[in-house]
Parts: structure tokens; C-alpha cells; sequence
């Protein structure tokens, strides 16, 4: 038996959202169903087609 309850499970706001790659609650983008931190997104950016514009 543990000592401490279970985190609650979240229905709004921004831990709700998770990266789809490493598991991470900030900074996620949602926009076109993509579900990446910021983080993950650059490193995977190039694979999905989107170019960095200078």
C-alpha cells in the first residue's frame, strides 16, 4: 500500500496535453494534430515536411 494517493487525472487545461514522443507537459504543439513538445518538434520538423523559413 502506498503512502501517497495517485495524482488526479486531468480533464483541462495545460496537463492534459502530452507529448506524443518523450512524455512531456510543457510547451506541447497541437496545432495539425502534431501532439510534440517544442522540443521534440524540432528534432522531428524536417522528417514531417514542415522547413525553417529564415
Amino acid at each position: 500500500m502506498g503512502k501517497f494517493k495517485p495524482p488526479k487525472v486531468r480533464r483541462y487545461g495545460s496537463g492534459v496535453r502530452v507529448c506524443q514522443r518523450c512524455g512531456s507537459r510543457d510547451a506541447v504543439i497541437q496545432k495539425y494534430g502534431i501532439y510534440l513538445c517544442r522540443q521534440c518538434f524540432r528534432e522531428v520538423a524536417q522528417e514531417l515536411g514542415f522547413r525553417k523559413y529564415m
